[in-house]
């Protein structure tokens, strides 16, 4: 722990390891999967590496979507692998999957191991993040496809205005910048995959506008957003960065917000491809 601005600040995955953090992790997979794995194609690859794997949730889509792929799935967190090990325990036992603990700067595998990866909102959480594209590159065959989805947490855009939440967002964004990480990883990511030697890098932004059309869907979006808000609720309070008072106030205005005749929830991250 270092202290900064008088802050205790920490270093590692904003959201924590919790249990609770475990199931939205599960929860948040279902909710953004037609977003996270639209254009991503794994049809032609036998071999997969996702880091960052977490909990398995993104890794068990993958094995449903490829029936035909084998998902080598890498995180730090030995809680998170852990986990993963638990929802994972039947395509392990068939030999379709398996999990490490491993550092993405130091993979434990040889050169050329794998045709294919997968990582999604796992940049914004490194503090070398063109170290481990290039130690991805080193495990990747020639020719080898890579996809994914990073943040860029500048984009959001609700009305009205939510005064509370906007002030929540920044000291959400400014503790993850004092972890090592970074909220807006997301435009970069086209430069540190071609700086890293990758290929064909293609990066498209994904624009996430819901309003009064779908009242159900933009309910939806909202209720997903404040629990990805308040899950590192625990870590703001204990740094002293947001009070109680602050979330109330918070919550009130994403309620005022869903029903709204004006409401608006507007968000742009960047998805990925590129090539070995």
């Amino acid at each position: 722990m270092a202290m900064r601005n008088g802050r205790t600040q920490t270093r590692g995955y904003i959201h924590g390891y919790s249990r609770a953090e475990q199931e939205r992790l599960a929860a948040q997979s279902r909710f953004l999967e037609p977003m996270v794995f639209s254009g991503v194609d794994f049809s032609r690859q036998t071999r997969v590496l996702e880091i960052g794997c977490g909990v398995g949730a993104q890794t068990q889509i993958l094995l449903r979507r490829f029936p035909k792929i084998f998902v080598q799935g890498v995180d730090v967190s030995p809680a998170q692998i852990s986990r993963a090990r638990e929802n994972l325990a039947r395509p392990i036992a068939q030999g379709r999957a398996d999990l490490r603990v491993a550092d993405g700067e130091r993979l434990p595998f040889a050169d050329a191991s794998f045709d294919g990866a997968f990582f999604c909102w796992v940049l914004e959480h490194l503090q070398k993040p063109q170290a481990v594209l290039k130690e991805l590159r080193r495990v990747l065959k020639p020719g080898a496809r890579v996809f994914g989805i990073e943040v860029q947490n500048e984009s959001l855009y609700l009305y009205p205005e939510c005064p509370a939440v906007a002030a929540y967002w920044k000291e959400y964004n400014d503790a993850q910048r004092a972890m090592g990480g970074d909220p807006c990883v997301g435009a970069k990511t086209g430069n540190l995959l071609r700086q890293a030697g990758f290929k064909d890098v293609r990066v498209c932004a994904w624009t996430r506008h819901y309003d009064q059309r779908d009242r159900l869907a933009f309910k939806r979006m909202i209720d997903y957003w404040q629990r990805l808000l308040l899950s590192v609720a625990p870590q703001l309070l204990a740094a002293g960065r947001v009070d109680q008072k602050l979330i109330r106030e918070m919550k009130r205005e994403h309620a005022r917000l869903k029903s709204h005749p004006q409401g608006v929830f507007f968000y742009t991250p960047l998805k990925f491809s590129a090539r070995r």
